[in-house]
């Protein structure tokens, strides 16, 4: 088992037998992560102790998550076992939820983690005033559910207005974050905007200059997404919006050798809940909601279009990226340019097709060559989910989907066949 560590100080000399599995965060620049913020987030504002620990595990759990590549393929590809040592303020609280963290980043993620706290406050850093009396805090992360999460929460917020959260791992992403802002802002006129984009990722070298091995999936990215935003929220205490279509939210199998269709869990209801439950009990900023838990992404696209008409929608959805993959770099094609075969881009055609809004995005064409093609057909879900589509959904998924008691089967049932017709739709 790889065995991970934080340290919030650079050594002078850096130690050879864990040049790789030690991650260096100090208020300096030197450091194995490329972003302004230091480890206790004070360039921010004056986050509680609590949630500046849990950014701690979501950045260490991230790097390690890149940095140790998945060995196998097929059913077993997600199979890791990983250890982290995280530096927090309070490590008996946090050893007192140790195996709920545990089994929520193996959810997460698909491995098995181990967990160990060690005390420390960290460097001292000088801490920036905050007040901007929103109401709400809106996770925006460039894809169309997210977007549609910022125009809903204009039209139910208050004087106060609301934040936009961001985080820039991919620079690519960073302008249409902010076009979505924009729009949102141009839509629907009004309440107080203020769009924070939070610059962090894993730097390519460490810093003695030897390679990081690297894997690119990175279910845990969507784990520091959403500990940013809480932060964000601890500073107002207000509620966090992570804005999701419910079907991919329940991450239906695709098939019976996949526990789940390939889509992030962070949004997933028992996720969602656990999550909640731990910080609770260690004092950290814990509402979260998914405002559109119960709806499916064709459902989210229509109810754009019955507002502000076909031709308005189609402009401000098409201009989101819901593209999981990133490999199109190396066939010189933009990773602006979404490939059109994975499941963020199937079900958002899938989406596009069943709300009747025209789809401009940019998609990779097929014939483009031999390379790409091969390239595309070896990402593709189609297989999977015309195997899925001809299965069909049963109770027996659903019981299988580990959800809370709080959510009714029977909704969740429900919600499975409608996002099943929605895909039916695209695929006849």
């Amino acid at each position: 088992m790889p065995d991970f560590r934080l340290e919030l100080a650079v050594p002078k000399v850096l130690p050879q037998d864990r040049s790789i599995t030690t991650f260096y965060w100090s208020p300096k620049s030197r450091g194995s992560f490329a972003s302004t913020l230091g480890p206790s987030l004070a360039s921010i504002g004056p986050v509680l102790p609590s949630n500046i620990d849990f950014v701690r595990i979501a950045v260490t759990a991230f790097a390690a998550d890149r940095t140790s590549p998945r060995r196998n393929g097929g059913s077993n590809w997600n199979s890791r076992n990983i250890g982290l040592t995280i530096p927090v303020h309070s490590p008996d609280l946090w050893g007192s939820v140790r195996d709920s963290l545990e089994a929520l980043l193996g959810l997460l993620t698909g491995d098995s983690w181990r967990l160990r706290f060690l005390p420390t406050y960290g460097p001292k850093e000088s801490i920036r005033e905050f007040r901007t009396g929103a109401e709400r805090v809106v996770l925006v992360s460039g894809g169309a559910d997210s977007a549609i999460g910022a125009l809903n929460s204009r039209q139910t917020i208050g004087r106060g207005g609301h934040i936009l959260v961001s985080h820039i791992g991919a620079t690519v992403l960073a302008p249409t974050q902010r076009r979505i802002g924009d729009a949102a802002k141009r839509l629907i006129p009004g309440s107080p905007q203020t769009h924070m984009q939070i610059s962090f990722r894993r730097r390519s070298r460490q810093i003695n200059g030897e390679p990081f091995p690297n894997e690119p999936s990175s279910r845990s990215r969507s784990l520091l997404f959403l500990a940013f935003g809480l932060v964000i929220a601890s500073l107002e205490k207000i509620p966090l919006w992570i804005p999701e279509n419910g079907f991919a939210s329940l991450n239906p199998p695709l098939g019976a050798e996949r526990r789940g269709s390939l889509s992030t869990r962070t949004t997933h209801p028992a996720f969602l809940e656990g999550l909640t439950s731990i910080l609770d009990v260690v004092g950290a900023q814990s509402t979260i909601v998914n405002p559109f838990d119960h709806r499916t992404k064709g459902e989210m696209f229509a109810s754009v279009s019955d507002q502000f008409g076909g031709a308005e929608a189609s402009k401000f959805l098409s201009s989101t990226h819901s593209c999981g993959l990133t490999g199109q770099r190396s066939f010189g094609v933009s990773v602006r340019t979404q490939c059109g075969v994975c499941f963020g881009c199937v079900l958002r055609k899938a989406a596009f097709n069943s709300s009747g809004v025209p789809d401009t995005t940019e998609y990779i064409d097929a014939n483009a060559g031999i390379r790409i093609g091969t390239w595309l057909q070896r990402n593709s879900i189609d297989s999977s989910v015309r195997a899925f589509l001809q299965r069909g959904i049963s109770t027996h998924d659903i019981v299988t989907m580990g959800l809370p008691q709080s959510y009714s089967p029977t909704k969740a049932l429900d919600l499975c066949r409608r996002g099943l017709a929605e895909l039916q739709d695209l695929y006849q």
